[in-house]
């Protein structure tokens, strides 16, 4: 029997659904080899001072693949879309990702299609590469509601039609608010994977990020298998002045980082882990970055 899936998410039972099978195309993710990268806002000082260098020195000390943290006026850091991808060339790096927020601005409902910034969001990402365009946060005007959320998360669902007509996917990097903010019975992050198509809207899974919100991050991968294509592999220490948590290098604080990647890696359909870190304890955040990388290797996710 064919089950329609718009039909779930308007029934709101995907949940239900997640719990007991995999997305097809998280099937075919489990054949593929994972990358591993790291986000630039990392070395956020760095690649505003100055960019070139700074992206020479990531690809010496043996990543891969980078993923972009600043698209302003069509432009990554500085360069545009072309330009930006010869950088890459040049230095035998990749771009599968990038961050950029998709906001109330790049909807345009009179018309029931995105504006020209975002299509041009989409365009460029697909000159640079990228194999996943994320958004990684949600306005608060964007979240007051239930009902809200449950408008734009249809735009999700669009936007994700829009990237795969360039052979790309649509995706959400979250922070905490996803986990501490209810609606209803449900957390905000419930309420957003329970009615975006997950063929269409993937999730970028920010392990850090939720830690001290009570979630547990572990518990969610498994709830929801083929959910979390990419990873924010990032660890977490308790800030020194007692008020919350910040990242550190990894193996260095209290989150399961390495079982959660085992477990996305199993069973999440995750292909991309990306070391994020943005606080560094002292330590220059090239160096720290550098560190991470060991940490992944000595671990096993090295990657491609």
């Amino acid at each position: 029997m064919q089950l329609d899936r718009r039909k779930f998410l308007q029934q709101g039972t995907l949940a239900a659904l997640a719990t007991v099978t995999l997305p097809s195309w998280a099937s075919a993710a489990a054949k593929k080899k994972f990358i591993t990268g790291v986000q630039l806002y990392s070395v956020r000082e760095d690649m505003r001072k100055d960019p070139l260098a700074t992206l020479k020195a990531v690809a010496e000390m043996g990543y891969k693949n980078v993923e972009h943290a600043n698209y302003v006026n069509r432009k990554f850091y500085g360069f545009t879309a072309t330009e930006f991808k010869k950088v890459l060339d040049d230095l035998g790096l990749k771009m599968p990702s990038g961050h950029t927020v998709m906001g109330a601005n790049h909807w345009d409902a009179s018309k029931n299609d995105f504006t020209d910034a975002w299509k041009y969001t989409v365009e460029d990402a697909a000159v640079v590469g990228q194999e996943l365009v994320i958004s990684p946060s949600l306005e608060s005007g964007l979240r007051k509601s239930k009902e809200q959320m449950l408008r734009f998360m249809e735009v999700f669902n669009k936007s994700g039609e829009l990237c795969k007509k360039s052979g790309m996917r649509f995706g959400y990097h979250n922070h905490d608010f996803e986990f501490t903010q209810m609606m209803g019975t449900e957390t905000m992050y419930e309420v957003m994977l329970n009615n975006t198509d997950p063929s269409m809207v993937t999730q970028q899974f920010d392990m850090g990020n939720l830690y001290g919100t009570g979630a547990d991050a572990l518990s969610i991968v498994k709830k929801y298998p083929g959910r979390f294509v990419s990873m924010h592999v990032k660890d977490e220490i308790k800030r020194t002045n007692g008020n919350g948590y910040e990242s550190t290098i990894l193996g260095k604080g209290v989150q399961l980082v390495k079982e959660i990647v085992e477990e996305g890696l199993k069973n999440g359909g995750t292909l991309h882990l990306i070391v994020e870190q943005e606080a560094y304890q002292g330590i220059a955040p090239l160096e720290c970055i550098k560190e991470d990388l060991n940490v992944m290797k000595k671990w096993g996710f090295k990657g491609q």
